[in-house]
């Protein structure tokens, strides 16, 4: 039971890590990792909880009942997993994105092509209207990812919102949380946070966190009940039609081919494969297979 208990944290901690570095790189999202490894719905539901059920208990007077009722089996080796990502891989990416970004571009495109593989088995059966869903969501996110970054102001109540705005796209399989943050200009803002550790900045922008994750996790479970597989539809469109942002190979923010763009191509498709051998890898193994709250 304890070997069983340490390999299921040891697992979480290397999905964590995962989700973690994906959503250091604008295009990528840590809950396409989550999806494929097959925590998405138990971390929805975990969510849920530790904002549903421990902060009622909690706001009673209840201390012990709501400390008991979070699921801190799962939550702390993932958690530490996402935070050894962001603390420990933002310089390194910092560093790779800006001296070699066609190699890790074509890793993370591996890696979103293959997960919308994934995800599109998962569709139990497809009708007219799950392929319609599919096709409107892979053209909304194709334009989506094509807008260009906007200014806003650099005040405490946007870190907030953008926390808040930000999150939902970090959970969400095929939608970036670091770029809806380049999209709102605070990107940057907020790698250098990171890197410069200013924990004044980032507990404000946590704190807009959490109030995000803890509505709109309980709309993703309501949606993953009652409209499962058209859900799935529209996450794997959202998916596919992002990689526009992580092509590879582009000019001045405009998609080209391999032969019309500088770098070496053999070294790109090389990452692209290793992407998609990790996907593969996570999908073999369901680094998840059972319920991990803890409940």
């Amino acid at each position: 039971m304890q070997k069983t208990h340490l390999l299921r944290s040891l697992r979480l901690y290397i999905t964590g890590f995962c989700m973690g570095m994906a959503d250091l790189i604008p295009g990528v999202s840590g809950g396409t990792i989550a999806f494929v490894s097959g925590i998405y719905e138990d971390l929805l539901s975990s969510i849920n909880v530790a904002t549903g059920q421990a902060l009622r208990l909690l706001l009673r007077g209840n201390i012990l009942s709501a400390f008991r009722a979070i699921p801190f089996s799962f939550f702390i080796p993932l958690g530490l997993g996402i935070g050894s990502a962001i603390f420990g891989l933002a310089h390194a990416l910092s560093w790779l994105l800006e001296h070699h970004p066609q190699p890790v571009w074509g890793f993370f495109f591996g890696l979103v092509l293959a997960s919308t593989v994934i995800v599109i088995k998962r569709v139990a059966r497809w009708q007219a209207r799950y392929i319609f869903a599919f096709l409107l969501s892979t053209v909304g996110a194709f334009l989506l990812v094509g807008l260009s970054p906007v200014e806003t102001p650099v005040t405490w109540w946007m870190i907030f919102l953008s926390g808040m705005i930000a999150i939902c796209a970090m959970i969400l399989p095929g939608i970036s949380g670091s770029f809806i943050l380049l999209l709102l200009g605070k990107y940057r803002q907020m790698l250098a946070a990171v890197v410069e550790k200013d924990f004044l900045t980032l507990i404000i922008f946590f704190a807009g966190c959490i109030i995000g994750i803890s509505f709109f996790s309980r709309f993703l479970s309501w949606l993953f009940k009652h409209y499962h597989d058209i859900s799935v539809a529209i996450l794997a469109g959202v998916m596919l039609g992002s990689v526009r942002k992580i092509w590879p190979w582009q000019i001045q923010n405009q998609l080209a081919l391999p032969n019309q763009a500088n770098g070496t191509t053999a070294l790109v498709i090389l990452c692209i494969l290793a992407g998609c051998a990790l996907v593969l890898w996570l999908d073999r193994f369901k680094f998840i297979k059972e319920h991990t709250t803890g409940r």
